[in-house]
């Protein structure tokens, strides 16, 4: 039973240990850029944690998407998401 709660949730801690490492290692380098509060790594975070690997990541790069330099910002949260109601 643990082995299989282990593969069910190595994508999951994969990607947030992703992110972390880009959170300590890039994000310094490239300074704040992100028109959204919070910003897009941390959305991702908190996306992740809240409902898994699956909707996470489709709403993390929904976010990325969202992104760029025609986008008006402003603050948006994971947990206020509607994107599958």
């Amino acid at each position: 039973m643990k082995l299989l709660e282990l593969a069910w949730c190595f994508p999951r801690y994969g990607a947030i240990a992703l992110i972390g490492m880009y959170r300590w290692t890039v994000s310094p380098l490239l300074g704040n850029r992100c028109k959204y509060h919070p910003s897009c790594s941390r959305y991702a975070l908190d996306a992740l944690r809240e409902y898994g690997f699956l909707k996470g990541a489709i709403l993390a790069g929904w976010r990325l998407l969202r992104c760029n330099p025609w986008s008006h910002g402003g603050v948006d949260y994971a947990k206020d998401q509607r994107l599958f109601t």
